[in-house]
């Protein structure tokens, strides 16, 4: 269908919408004729017809139609749960434009396979007392942007992983993983990864009280020496890296520690993170114990934590802190003493803790209770001046006074989880058990609704159980009120019958009117994996690179590397071989490589290419070696001829006409 007949078809839509010329209350589209429709192409009617489209489904398809050679206005950055990487969506087309390889290999982009310019390859100690492990899966869950003043500022995206306690860091130049750092007091995480408002700190927090340092205790003792953890990454900008030996910990008691969120405004210097399982159960089905999902939801409350950074910066600088594995962990009492660690009661289970844009309110939602709970800065501040306890915890911890720091309470339905907000005054929050996604006003912040404050004003059904919930830039001081997508955990029939394994459903929600007026645009499966949450981004904060800044660039270190050539040639020191390798369309130089076995091989190959896109690949057959060379980048890749044998070399990328002539031959000697 060409411009011009979209044109029309918009002109159509537009008159169905307003209640025209279109419809008058008929459900079907076939109903329309020319004459109802003037200027609609009869091409296009006959495909409406055929298809049975509804008014609604033309409404989602004209929303998210993205035409060729234009581009989507947003991206979202996905989790990829056990897939272990991170997707990048655009917005409104929903279609998938990259996934960005974090934890586990990746022959496509060659990571993982060889090339030493990536943290899987490349397993250096940057953080004090830290151990590189061989894993080769994760469980990404929560990514988290870059921020300055409490926006994105679309530099750096952050994503921890569950499974084995670690962080990632992710450079948006080229949208490439330059570091990865393993806890080294922890072996899990959840509250993972979020920035305080200007990335001084990547707070990461424990899901699973567990002995600290790694040490063994008995179940028995879960009390005594099970703790949880909130780890406070000092994040260096301008070196683009954790910085490990100006990071922190604070320990915490061992309740199951969930998600965090930092403050901002009036509310920066403190972070909040909320938990279950104050009950402090152990489990133990097996042995006639209560399981652990009725242990662990017993109480009408859990607590939320709220941490004093800025205060427990100040506490690490004078020393008050132990080290385990090179950590600096502030001890419980020394958190209690110097006043940086406060509980509230919050509802029980809660998977959600989310900061107003004014920086005013913190929205809770608790798993177990129909309500919001919204908790304001300035009586929590009162509260913790005044003492205004309801006693302590079994750690010292102070509990403050629920009623004392509670603002309001709003009533959405079943399973309330996760919160975010637009520009016109609303919040968003997903209800896992209703499946549905519930719109409130918020009262006192620095949006206002046209609607009563603190009241549900409308729902909308999605398919099905949602989990977490992404407005466009819905967590920043800047929130923009177009857009809405629900991570869904189920589709059950939403797509055709591929086997018992199902994709995840993420669906895209026009919340740009205000009011009750939400509707449903599209349906994206994603088959690949579990999206846990998300973050969404003007397109035009991203500075993204379209080729490397100059030829022989390090991406591991974002400047020239030291091993760039422009020109091929052959280094031998004994069994040591060094080649200098170009790549450049249709060749690579050198073409033949000749070694004996059992030679140290050293390849630095450069991309000579300035043209975008213009990617070149490099494999040997039967080495398990890959690699992806974008515009100006050289790599570097060691291995040890070990097998005898002829094996060709080829570019994996698609690059020119006389692509599959551009290759060479590795020729491996038999020793003697």
């Amino acid at each position: 269908m060409g411009i011009k007949n979209w044109k029309w078809f918009a002109v159509l839509v537009a008159v169905i919408f307003a209640g025209g010329l279109f419809f008058l209350g008929k459900p079907a589209m076939k109903e329309v004729s020319a004459v109802q429709a003037p200027g609609l192409p009869a091409d296009s009617m006959q495909v409406i017809q055929k298809r049975g489209l509804s008014p609604d489904d033309v409404f989602g398809a004209l929303s998210t139609y993205v035409p060729t050679g234009k581009y989507d206005e947003y991206y979202m950055f996905a989790s990829g749960g056990h897939g272990g990487q991170v997707l990048v969506i655009g917005l409104p087309s929903m279609r998938l434009l990259r996934v960005i390889a974090v934890f586990e290999p990746e022959s496509w982009q060659g990571y993982g396979f060889g090339v030493k310019e990536n943290p899987l390859v490349n397993k250096t100690e940057t953080i004090p007392g830290q151990k590189p492990k061989d894993l080769s899966w994760a469980d990404t869950h929560h990514p988290g942007l870059s921020e300055t003043d409490g926006k994105y500022d679309g530099q750096f995206l952050f994503i921890g992983d569950k499974a084995n306690g670690r962080l990632a860091v992710i450079d948006l130049r080229d949208f490439e993983t330059k570091q990865i750092v393993d806890n080294p007091v922890v072996n899990n995480d959840h509250g993972a990864a979020f920035v305080t408002p200007n990335t001084e700190y990547v707070v990461e927090s424990t899901q699973f009280s567990v002995p600290l340092g790694g040490k063994y205790a008995p179940i028995s003792d879960y009390q005594k020496e099970y703790r949880g953890l909130a780890t406070f990454w000092k994040f260096d900008r301008a070196k683009g890296r954790i910085d490990g030996e100006k990071s922190f910990a604070l320990e915490l008691p061992p309740y199951w520690q969930d998600l965090a969120d930092a403050g901002k405004g009036p509310s920066d210097g403190f972070v909040f993170i909320n938990s279950f399982n104050t009950e402090m159960a152990t489990g133990g089905i097996e042995e006639g114990n209560p399981p652990f999902e009725a242990g662990v939801s017993q109480r009408d409350m859990d607590y939320l934590h709220v941490i004093n950074w800025k205060k427990a910066e100040e506490v690490v600088q004078q020393g008050k802190f132990k080290v385990v594995n090179g950590m600096k962990v502030i001890p419980l009492d020394v958190s209690a003493a110097e006043g940086l660690l406060y509980f509230i009661p919050e509802p029980k289970s809660p998977h959600g803790v989310d900061i107003t844009p004014s920086g005013k309110h913190i929205v809770i939602g608790g798993k177990l209770d129909p309500h919001v709970t919204i908790y304001a800065i300035d009586l929590i501040q009162q509260a913790i001046e005044k003492k205004d306890y309801e006693g302590t915890d079994p750690y010292g911890i102070p509990i403050l006074r629920f009623d004392a720091v509670k603002k309001a309470q709003v009533e959405l339905g079943l399973g309330p989880l996760h919160t975010q907000f637009d520009n016109h005054g609303y919040a968003y929050t997903s209800l896992f058990l209703e499946s549905a996604v519930a719109r409130w006003t918020l009262g006192d912040d620095k949006f206002q609704a046209p609607e009563k404050p603190w009241t549900l004003v409308s729902k909308i059904p999605v398919s099905y159980n949602v989990g977490h919930i992404a407005v466009a830039q819905g967590d920043t001081v800047e929130p923009d009120g177009n857009y809405l997508v629900a991570l869904n955990k189920w589709s059950v029939d939403r797509f055709p019958n591929i086997g018992p394994l199902l994709p995840q459903n993420l669906q895209l929600i026009d919340i740009a009117q205000t009011g009750d007026h939400m509707k449903l645009l599209y349906d994206m499966p994603i088959g690949m994996a579990e999206p846990h949450y998300a973050q969404i981004v003007r397109a035009d904060k991203i500075k993204a690179w379209e080729v490397y800044p100059e030829v022989g660039w390090n991406a591991e270190t974002q400047s020239k590397s030291n091993t760039a050539a422009t020109e091929s040639k052959v280094v031998r020191s004994g069994n040591n071989v060094e080649i200098f390798m170009t790549a450049l369309r249709s060749h690579f130089d050198p073409e033949h490589i000749k070694v004996k076995q059992g030679d140290h091989v050293t390849l630095h190959i450069t991309n000579m290419e300035r043209t975008r896109d213009a990617t070149h690949g490099f494999n040997i057959s039967n080495y398990n070696i890959a690699a992806s060379m974008e515009p100006g980048e050289t790599v570097d890749i060691d291995f040890i001829a070990d097998k005898p044998g002829v094996f060709p070399y080829y570019c994996l990328e698609f690059c020119s006409a006389l692509h599959l002539e551009m290759m060479g031959y590795l020729m491996v000697e038999p020793a003697e």
